[in-house]
């Protein structure tokens, strides 16, 4: 049976890099810790760490261990917050998973109703790809995963779809390149530096069909899949960037950027995946309901 106690011991080595360091959090000798690891070595018959000079590397048998022991003992922590909690201080958890091509202003403007609720929640939120995070919703480690597309059809995973809304699209530039290129819109992007989302967003694909249909061929100098990127670099002058249009107004204001237009025909969709088809948990109701009653209202 799997020694927790010397997996732990693993753990901190590799997290703080040598044997000194970890007996400084752990507060155990470097005998203790060393030997404990070679016992667990020995129990599976591997190496986890092979001596470099002074310092510790993992090998390649370490190197594989490592995310499993972090996602144990991150749970491990996770328990512990739980289970210390006064029967009259428990929150609800609410684990919400968030694709990374997802702006984080749309992301908070639809997690922020759950603030509100006179039920407690306690907000866990973790941002990455979207098929991890899908996998982690399939074990219950997260409530729910926010995202640009649908659940994927190719994926083996259980998981509904709810639709949030959708809007249509909106170029930002600085004043200098608004005033150069922000005449006869959309005509005025052909040619123009242009910062456009990665190839893993839907909205990368509806924008170059809306292109080619209008016979636009603008200079692609920047491809983000984080939009809080492709802001930084739009901000500061690099070239005209894109955001949905239902936060216009917030964009213009935090960046100090222009307006330069607008098209419905392009869209950005966004969804709540969740493991339940009919939802009970009071965080992803206030989601879905503020969506539609406060950021989709068209």
């Amino acid at each position: 049976m799997l020694n927790y106690r010397q997996l732990h011991y693993f753990w901190v080595v590799a997290k703080t890099g040598s044997i000194v360091r970890a007996c400084e959090q752990l507060n155990l000798t470097p005998q203790t810790i060393s030997g404990q690891i070679s016992l667990f070595e020995q129990t599976f018959g591997i190496e986890l760490f092979r001596r470099v000079g002074r310092n510790l590397e993992l090998t390649e048998a370490g190197r594989q261990a490592l995310p499993f022991a972090e996602q144990m003992f991150q749970l491990g922590g996770e328990l512990e917050l739980m289970l210390r909690a006064q029967p009259n201080e428990q929150q609800i958890l609410f684990r919400v998973g968030v694709a990374d091509v997802v702006p984080k202003s749309i992301v908070y403007r639809l997690i922020a109703p759950t603030m509100e609720l006179s039920e407690p929640l306690r907000i866990s939120c973790r941002e990455d790809k979207l098929e991890r995070l899908l996998a982690d919703l399939a074990i219950q480690r997260l409530d729910l995963v926010i995202s640009d597309s649908p659940m994927p059809s190719h994926l083996d995973i259980k998981g509904y779809s709810q639709k949030l809304g959708e809007c249509g699209i909106s170029f930002f530039a600085t004043k200098a390149l608004a005033a150069q290129y922000g005449e006869d819109f959309p005509r005025s992007l052909h040619g123009a530096p242009l910062l456009i989302p990665g190839p893993e967003t839907v909205v990368r694909s509806r924008l170059q069909r809306w292109f080619a249909e209008q016979q636009i061929q603008p200079r692609i100098v920047g491809e983000f899949d984080d939009s809080a990127l492709m802001q930084a670099f739009g901000q500061s002058g690099s070239g005209i960037f894109i955001g949905p249009s239902v936060i216009a107004d917030e964009v213009q204001r935090q960046c100090g950027v222009e307006l330069i237009g607008q098209t419905d025909a392009v869209t950005e969709s966004f969804y709540a995946i969740s493991v339940e088809r009919k939802v009970k948990h009071p965080g992803i109701v206030a989601i879905a309901e503020g969506a539609r009653r406060e950021l989709f209202t068209d």
